[in-house]
């Protein structure tokens, strides 16, 4: 019984700050498997919120800051049934000014993207994709926008 107590204390917690805890996604998931279809990796949804995603990270692995905002739910799940050794997800929302926190397939593993070369659409390319569950959040570099997006992931 006190085992239970002390384990269930660090998720009381984060839910009383504002820190996501497991939780459902607002829209489609993906699950990829090495050679995936390339409608597979593609799902849509749209920004808005007010939640900040720095509150989750600061800055990601790679020092890359973890910027905008968005729901505190993830917008996406993404299971990945096997490692890949290279993934880009890009948003595509016609150039609005986007942001992308990927949060797996562990707590403390976070990637963050903004700007994509000159276009205000956001992507993470990154290598070393391990097997398991990522949150994905898709959001604006201000608050409380609402654009219309795609999520397409690459290998």
């Amino acid at each position: 019984m006190a085992q239970f107590t002390l384990s269930f204390i660090p998720m009381l917690i984060a839910a009383c700050i504002g820190l996501p805890v497991l939780a459902e996604a607002n829209f489609d998931q993906l699950t990829l498997a090495p050679d995936f279809d390339r409608k597979t990796g593609r799902v849509s949804g749209h920004t808005g919120g007010s939640f900040s995603f720095s509150s989750i990270a600061r800055r990601d692995y790679r020092n890359q800051p973890c910027i905008g905002f968005g729901a505190p739910n993830p917008d996406h799940i993404m299971v990945l049934e096997e490692d890949f050794e290279r993934l880009r997800i890009l948003v595509r929302s016609g150039g609005n000014d986007t942001t992308l926190m990927i949060q797996g397939p562990n707590s403390s593993n976070i990637r963050c993207g903004d700007d994509t070369d000159s276009r205000k659409d956001a992507s993470i390319e990154d290598l070393n994709w391990a097997a398991g569950t990522y949150r994905i959040w898709v959001g604006s570099f201000e608050p409380r926008q609402r654009w219309n997006y795609r999520l397409v992931v690459r290998e």
